[in-house]
């Protein structure tokens, strides 16, 4: 693979579609967007741009989709402290289980009735009730997702992840939540960590830190839900399930860079390869997406995913308005 021209290529073009996606994610108006929504859309832009040109690196970007998927998790553990987890956020931990738990299930649910096929719900309801694009990326090569499915999922949790973070930016003043308490109310309720950040800076410098343990307590989830699913997997189907290593190594890193002191001061940088790997798995499924199986499934999913967000939202003010 590494030896094929149409890697470099691929490698070179979804490297720099990141590294904007990137930058262009720090502008006031995009940072509601975030860098892997972002890069997910340039890769979508350069189909429609550059059409047949795509189709000569195919294979190679299906394959910078998947390992540097996994790659970019494994690294992204650095963001997790655990350390700060462990001491502070014993309570977002068990919020964050009974959220995700709850959120899956009801997404599964009302997707169902939607009548909207099974992969593409579970990506759905783990996008909307974990971490957004990389909930959605980490679930989808574990069972397996079309790439369509997966970016249907992905636009989904985009949307509307925007839509309710201005909601509760715009609610705020209404609320009658104490900083804290509003930042946790965010980082429970909204889906992206990037939507999580700009309602949660918002509320200010407390409502901020809140809102990231909050939300990082949620991120903690898709090791337990990818590990559910590869056990199930395993239970349930003659195919041999493909161990998760690579949430393995989510969590080797996380107390890696939260307990080895020397590595600290490096974990920044390290979570910035994280992203710029992840980036570049975005584009390069943007770049293979089909536009009319995304046009066909879209809406149905939206629907219920709309529906299950609001009722999570409704949900998180009220266990954090009247039970913390």
């Amino acid at each position: 693979m590494f030896k094929e021209k149409n890697f470099y290529i691929s490698f070179t073009i979804t490297f720099i579609v990141s590294l904007c996606a990137m930058y262009l994610a720090k502008l006031p108006y995009l940072k509601l967007f975030g860098h892997l929504v972002l890069a997910l859309v340039f890769g979508m832009l350069l189909q429609i741009i550059l059409k047949d040109n795509l189709k000569t690196i195919k294979k190679s970007t299906a394959f910078i989709s998947n390992k540097f998927l996994r790659v970019g998790i494994i690294l992204l553990g650095f963001k997790l402290s655990v350390d700060k987890l462990f001491s502070e956020g014993k309570i977002t931990i068990l919020m964050a289980f009974l959220i995700v738990l709850f959120m899956i299930i009801l997404t599964y649910l009302l997707c169902k009735f939607f009548k909207i096929e099974n992969d593409l719900a579970i990506l759905a309801s783990c996008g909307c009730g974990i971490c957004g694009a990389a909930a959605v990326m980490g679930v989808s090569s574990q069972i397996k997702a079309k790439t369509e499915d997966s970016v249907v999922a992905v636009a989904v949790v985009a949307i509307l992840g925007t839509v309710f973070t201005l909601i509760e930016v715009a609610l705020k003043p209404y609320l009658n939540l104490t900083d804290a308490g509003y930042g946790t109310f965010t980082g429970a309720s909204l889906h992206e960590i990037a939507h999580a950040v700009a309602a949660g800076g918002a509320g200010g410098r407390l409502a901020l830190e809140a809102s990231i343990l909050m939300k990082l307590s949620r991120v903690l989830m898709l090791v337990v839900v990818i590990l559910a699913l590869a056990i199930f997997k395993k239970n349930n189907s003659k195919e041999k399930a493909p161990l998760p290593y690579f949430i393995l190594g989510f969590i080797a890193m996380s107390f890696i860079g939260s307990y080895v002191t020397v590595l600290k001061p490096l974990s920044p940088y390290l979570v910035d390869t994280a992203y710029i790997l992840l980036g570049m798995a975005m584009a390069a499924l943007g770049m293979n997406v089909d536009f009319k199986v995304l046009r066909q499934k879209g809406g149905r999913v939206l629907g219920a995913c709309f529906i299950s967000s609001f009722i999570l939202m409704i949900a998180c003010y009220l266990v954090v308005k009247f039970l913390l």
